[in-house]
């Protein structure tokens, strides 16, 4: 049985490599049962594909097929904002204020009472902090723009007596550049002019309410109703990838939302104690700015420091770069890890990309939602075949070692 094997798995690779298979006479002492039927060689056009050039093209074509389908559903979510970016927003809020909705549960209130209950409390939350940017940030916006625009004129000044070879066109063309963006009325209108390039604001408010409603009382039987056609281990992975996506959408915006007001009081006392005017509108700046990763805490940084040097002098823009490196190396090393834990387990680079196609298709609204959305993909391939077991091509590969007696 044995011979009979091997012979078999000879012939299977001498197929395999397009060569001609050489059917050996039966020995006597092998059954007649075990003896395979000879397969006649690959010819014409099949023995082209089997080799490796073959392979190559048969690959290229699968990857320009998945291409193409990536292609075709990226324009469609182009196409589709008015409906696409209200789901994903009520998908990352759902999964934001669920405790809340299962803790109210748990106490005894009707399913509808609880999601009611926190539906309200979330648009309360979210009214509070509209209402903060327009009294803090619009409303003083033309004195913080005036502000940040001398600052930059002063630090021209000092950068021009420094050794370094910088020509004056060139320190003309980033002031133009900056003067631009803060005299443009996509920033001097705030958060929501944002919002409303991205999208018809009015209209995805009230779609993104509905949505979020339902998410919050049916959101895990609309789940189950999608992992209906699924049955045995595809069933128990849409589980899987459904109960972590909630978590890491959940734990990533709780998480961003603690590390944000942290670094907003954190910065205003800093800028309080060293006496820069307009502490409130910058601290808010800093609050919505730490939603984006990576750029948000630099914007909010520089943007301090130019304001300090305008109003105070250059030694206290230096004392509020200090703060603003001390609080994001705090952030960083002791806050993101404890409050944050393993939700956004993704390399920088993979941060910046994601950040950069969301900025591309969406607008301020993607460079927020990429992120998390990004950390959810990553999460369900890490529990693709088992809650501690991620997709065969996602695995850590290790060399083998040979040990040599």
């Amino acid at each position: 049985m044995a011979l009979g094997r091997r012979r078999t798995r000879e012939r299977e690779d001498q197929r395999a490599e397009g060569r001609a298979v050489v059917v050996r006479e039966p020995v006597d002492d092998e059954p007649a049962s075990a003896r395979p039927e000879p397969v006649p060689p690959l010819r014409g056009a099949s023995q082209l594909w089997a080799d490796g050039v073959g392979r190559a093209g048969t690959r290229s074509l699968q990857v320009l097929a998945i291409l193409a389908l990536v292609a075709v559903a990226v324009f469609a979510v182009t196409r589709l904002t008015l409906i696409v970016i209200p789901v994903l927003i009520a998908l990352v809020l759902a999964a934001a204020i669920s405790p809340l909705v299962v803790f109210l549960r748990r106490k005894g209130l009707p399913s509808f009472l609880a999601t009611v209950i926190a539906l309200i409390a979330l648009v309360a939350v979210l009214a509070g902090v509209v209402w903060l940017i327009v009294v803090a940030v619009v409303d003083q916006w033309p004195e913080l723009r005036d502000q940040a625009i001398d600052g930059f004129d002063e630090l021209q000044v000092y950068i021009q007596n420094l050794p370094f070879d910088i020509t004056e066109e060139q320190l003309q063309s980033v002031r133009d550049s900056v003067v631009g963006l803060l005299q443009s009325d996509a920033v001097g209108a705030g958060a929501l002019a944002g919002v409303s390039q991205t999208v018809d604001f009015v209209a995805g408010f009230f779609v993104m309410i509905v949505v979020l409603f339902f998410f919050l009382k049916d959101g895990p039987q609309i789940w189950e109703f999608l992992l209906r056609p699924f049955q045995g281990a595809r069933y128990e992975r849409g589980q899987r990838i459904g109960d972590s996506t909630v978590r890491t959408l959940g734990g990533y915006i709780r998480g961003t939302a603690i590390v944000a007001l942290v670094d907003a009081v954190a910065i205003g006392i800093g800028l309080a104690i060293v006496g820069v005017p307009l502490v409130l509108p910058l601290s808010v700046l800093v609050f919505l700015l730490a939603f984006i990763p990576l750029v948000g805490a630099t914007l909010a940084g520089v943007l301090c420091a130019l304001v300090a040097l305008v109003a105070v002098g250059p030694v206290e823009a230096l004392i509020v770069v200090a703060i603003v490196i001390a609080v994001n190396q705090l952030e960083g090393d002791l806050l993101q890890p404890v409050v944050m834990g393993r939700t956004l387990r993704l390399h920088p680079l993979v941060i910046l990309i994601a950040l950069t196609a969301g900025t591309v298709l969406a607008g301020l609204t993607g460079a927020v939602l990429a992120v998390p959305i990004a950390a959810s993909i990553w999460r369900a391939i890490q529990v693709w075949d088992g809650p501690d077991l991620p997709a065969r091509f996602a695995r850590q590969k290790r060399r083998e070692t040979v040990e040599t007696g």
